[in-house]
Order: C-alpha cells, then sequence, then structure tokens
C-alpha cells in the first residue's frame, strides 16, 4: 500500500511539474524582449561643468561680538541712569514676597481711618491687606501707588550687567463672576 501511495505521489509531481514549465503562452513575453533589444542605445548626458570652490574670507573676526553692547550704550547707559537702584538687603521681608508677582490677585479693597487698603488673594486661601509702602512678589516688588481698581507696583530686578533696574507692574482688581 505504501508503494502505490508512493508511485501515485510520483506521477503527480511529474504532471504538475510539465504543466507548468511549458507551453507557447509566453509568446508576447518573447516579443517584448526582442522589441527592447532592438531599440538603438540612448545618449548619457555629459556632466556639468565643475565650478570651483571660492573661500570665503571672514574679515569680521576683529569686530565688537554681537552678544556685547557697544561702547557707546554702555556710556549712554551710565548717563541715562543717574540714580543707583538696588534692594535693600537687609529690611526684613514681609510674607507678600514668598509669591510670585503673577500668582497675587486684588480681589478688593477697603477704608480704614481715611486710607486706602487692598486685599490681596495669595492663591493658597488667603487674602491679606496691603497699602502704598508694603513690598510683595520675588523682584523686590513695592507699592508705589493704590487705587479702588489697581496696585502700581514698581519691582527691582537683575538688568543682566550685574546691576538693578526698576520695573514697574500694575495688579489690577479680579472681579469674580
Amino acid at each position: 500500500m505504501n508503494r502505490t501511495i508512493n508511485r501515485i505521489s510520483l506521477s503527480l509531481s511529474v504532471v504538475l511539474l510539465t504543466a507548468c514549465g511549458g507551453g507557447a503562452n509566453n509568446g508576447d513575453l518573447q516579443e517584448y524582449i526582442q522589441r527592447t533589444k532592438n531599440k538603438p542605445s540612448g545618449q548619457i548626458e555629459p556632466l556639468p561643468a565643475f565650478q570651483p570652490y571660492r573661500s570665503f574670507s571672514y574679515s569680521a573676526m576683529t569686530m565688537r561680538s554681537p552678544f556685547e553692547p557697544p561702547v557707546q550704550e554702555e556710556q549712554r547707559r551710565a548717563q541715562l541712569t543717574g540714580k543707583q537702584v538696588e534692594p535693600d538687603f537687609n529690611r526684613q521681608k514681609e510674607y507678600l514676597e514668598g509669591f510670585n508677582i503673577s500668582s497675587l490677585m486684588m480681589v478688593g479693597t477697603l477704608t480704614k481711618n481715611g486710607q486706602l487698603w487692598a486685599l490681596i488673594d495669595d492663591g493658597q486661601g488667603g487674602v491679606h491687606a496691603v497699602t502704598e509702602g508694603n513690598y510683595l512678589g520675588k523682584n523686590h516688588g513695592r507699592i508705589v501707588s493704590a487705587s479702588p481698581t489697581q496696585l502700581q507696583v514698581l519691582e527691582i530686578v537683575a538688568d543682566g550687567a550685574n546691576g538693578w533696574v526698576e520695573r514697574p507692574r500694575i495688579i489690577e482688581l479680579q472681579e469674580k463672576e
């Protein structure tokens, strides 16, 4: 029985291989190959003309660095800043100086003995009363003017050239809906 199965499978393999291998059905392929071989060969385009490299001479090496202010600007800045601004590091810090000024919100005002006091929300659930002369924010901000709708604060920040500069900020009244 084993032999019979082997003979049948061998015969079947031979029949399948002969069916796949032959035939005149590839005439169109042979024709295409012949047409391609008969075409004239193409011309290769010539190489483009070579442009020689021209070196660049960097002459700005001896000039002022673009990251340093010009000498005239430093002299003008020294003339404009007649008063030297510097924060008072010996002053005892107030509570609101531990917060960024952008996180503080003015939420109201009240008047006591003729003086206007602004109510400041510190963003952590606390509301504090401040008036002109009080300090707030991490950049040595001092309240220079208070009105019922806003506080004008003058901060002292580093100018990047080992000095200090005053920067005005306004904290406006935030009304809740």
